[in-house]
């Protein structure tokens, strides 16, 4: 089996329906009924309505140890699915919203990161996020509270939420703190907006990649650029056809992307509101893209290379492939 890499995945995302009624009924809370369809997966149609929903299930993420379950389960899945590193992005907003403080977040992500490689050889590492539609005084306060308590596993500094909210500029001094800050930066752009939302990041923010960007595709002076400043895209076809991106793979540009010579990696998303996971991404890019095993590699080889991590630790993986 091809050994995975995941460098696009939101933490809170990642919990399954399961989970989430196991943490809510653990912390004392009821939960929507609307949350679900009958056959236990998350209910939703809309793109608003997958953030709602999103940050429902999110609000049962009340304690560290419930951040650290929530990791640890979601690296366990991944290391049964020969997943040797993941960088989950989580969202410091969404634990301020169920009451907690960043620090004891980010202690239980740590702590499910260390038990997760302790039991299962997985290495996780984290990109903490803000959220775009929150607006940018609160993205500040999220990059004073990475830049004022710097973790080693603590690795980026991202942005996520409703990409047609404000304009990146706004954002520029939460990313300048975190990139002088030694933190490498990306920025969801290119999914639910076009083109210009791409060029934008690119123009106002000190990013090395851009989660999703597959929009981008509609641009040919946009291809080049990427390729000419090196910008890898973290790309979740799954996503992109749940969230109606696009209407089916044939449609999606994966390929047209990668043949121009973009930096082009595999990723989930938010595997249980997307019925995906890292191992049905790298099957849809096999069975629909037809990328042979060794391209297959490739796709974790460019994950890893372009990775946040540390160099020591890159090396260490890559010398697994």
């Amino acid at each position: 089996m091809v050994l995975k890499a995941e460098l696009h995945t939101h933490l809170e995302g990642t919990a399954s329906p399961e989970l989430v009624k196991h943490l809510a009924h653990r912390n004392t809370m009821s939960l929507p009924t609307d949350l679900f369809n009958t056959d236990d997966t998350y209910k939703w149609t809309t793109f608003l309505e997958f953030l709602k929903a999103y940050d429902l299930a999110s609000s049962v993420i009340k304690t560290p140890e419930d951040y650290r379950d929530v990791t640890y389960d979601y690296l366990k899945q991944c290391a049964q699915q020969n997943t040797i590193y993941v960088e989950v992005m989580s969202s410091p907003d969404h634990a301020a919203m169920a009451g907690m403080g960043y620090q004891d977040h980010l202690d239980g992500i740590v702590q499910g990161i260390e038990d997760a490689q302790r039991d299962f050889d997985i290495i996780g590492r984290i990109i903490v996020t803000c959220v775009r539609h929150l607006g940018p005084e609160r993205s500040l306060v999220v990059a004073k509270q990475i830049t004022g308590a710097l973790h080693p596993f603590v690795v980026g500094f991202g942005m996520g939420g409703d990409e047609n909210a404000h304009h990146p500029s706004d954002f520029a001094p939460a990313f300048n703190l975190c990139h002088e800050a030694g933190l490498p930066c990306n920025v969801h752009a290119g999914e639910m907006a076009g083109p210009e939302s791409v060029h934008a990041a690119l123009d106002h923010l000190p990013v090395k990649r851009i989660g999703h960007g597959v929009r981008s595709i509609e641009d040919s002076n946009l291809v080049q650029r990427l390729i000419d400043q090196n910008i890898t895209l973290e790309v979740c076809p799954g996503s992109n056809i749940a969230l109606g991106v696009y209407p089916n793979f044939a449609e999606h540009p994966f390929l047209k992307l990668k043949d121009a010579g973009c930096k082009v990696t595999l990723s989930s998303d938010d595997p249980p509101f997307f019925n995906t996971s890292i191992s049905r991404e790298y099957g849809i890019a096999s069975e629909h893209f037809a990328l042979s095993d060794d391209e297959l590699i490739d796709i974790t080889r460019t994950s890893l290379e372009n990775s946040f991590a540390d160099q020591k630790t890159k090396d260490k993986l890559l010398a697994r492939l």
